[in-house]
């Protein structure tokens, strides 16, 4: 991946819909050349697909909540299996230190989010679990 490439990315980043003569225009390349890095860094992996970002908006309509469990050895194959099945759970993380998963979460309702934090907590092999709701996003790079 050369400097053109991670420019491609990085203006996609910010607007995926960008079309490829804006593209071309920003970069001041040919639009086949925009063309064809996109077609590459798709085949190749480093683009998996595109999405959208929620805006504030529709993200002030959703309570997020990051979830950290502490699991019993050997417990984890069955219990990502369960998580994976719970439709409130947005992301899975291994970590390393104290804790074991690191989830997110999210719920249309503190009702909601009560009843998902019960069920992960309820869930064999959970030792113990810690929740943290997000309040206001101050940073968002994320890509």
């Amino acid at each position: 991946m050369d400097d053109l490439d991670r420019s491609i990315l990085a203006l996609l980043a910010q607007d995926a819909r960008m079309s490829l003569a804006v593209l071309a225009r920003r970069l001041k390349v040919a639009r086949s050349t925009v063309q064809a890095r996109l077609e590459r860094l798709e085949s190749s992996g480093a683009i998996a697909g595109y999405t959208l970002r929620l805006g504030d908006r529709a993200r002030l309509a959703q309570i997020r909540a990051t979830v950290l469990l502490v699991i019993e050895p050997r417990s984890q194959p069955a219990i990502l299996a369960r998580l994976r099945t719970l439709p409130q759970v947005e992301r899975i993380h291994t970590t390393s230190g104290r804790v074991d998963l690191l989830l997110q979460l999210s719920t249309g309702s503190t009702a909601e989010l009560d009843e998902a934090l019960d069920r992960i907590g309820g869930l064999d092999g959970v030792r113990s679990s810690e929740s943290l709701i997000h309040l206001t996003t101050k940073l968002d790079r994320a890509v």
